[in-house]
């Protein structure tokens, strides 16, 4: 679970931060407890695109993508976003373990309402 995150707001491809995770307050992998990984964005586009690989501690480096598509939506203030979660690429040895998706759909759509929240209460940027 994502507890912090330190770096520069992104604005391209290759941009990066690290991100302080806790996967004792999820319980699926407890023995992994506090760690850092560095998020690298794959695809930006203002406004439009951005998708991300997380590197990580663990080798090979696993190679799954996730990210985000923004669309206008039917009213003028809003957006339509559309998260996808791209595995097709990882390193097969991590394909053989058959752990993926690692993140199961329920809680990919619980973030999509995380955001919906953080935008309604009009955080500021940066």
């Amino acid at each position: 679970m994502l507890q912090d995150a330190e770096g520069d707001p992104v604005g391209a491809a290759g941009d990066s931060f690290v991100v302080h995770m806790d996967r004792e307050a999820l319980n699926d992998y407890p023995q992994l407890g506090k760690y850092d990984v560095t998020v690298e964005i794959r695809d930006f586009e203002q406004d439009r695109l951005i998708s991300w690989t997380i590197l990580g501690q663990l080798r090979p480096q696993i190679g799954h993508v996730y990210g985000c598509r923004l669309e206008p939506g039917k009213d003028p203030a809003a957006t339509v976003v559309t998260s996808f979660y791209d595995w097709s690429n990882i390193e097969q040895s991590w394909r053989d373990a058959g752990i993926f998706p690692v993140i199961s759909e329920g809680a990919l759509r619980a973030t999509l309402g995380i955001l919906d929240r953080t935008v309604r209460r009009g955080y500021p940027r940066g």
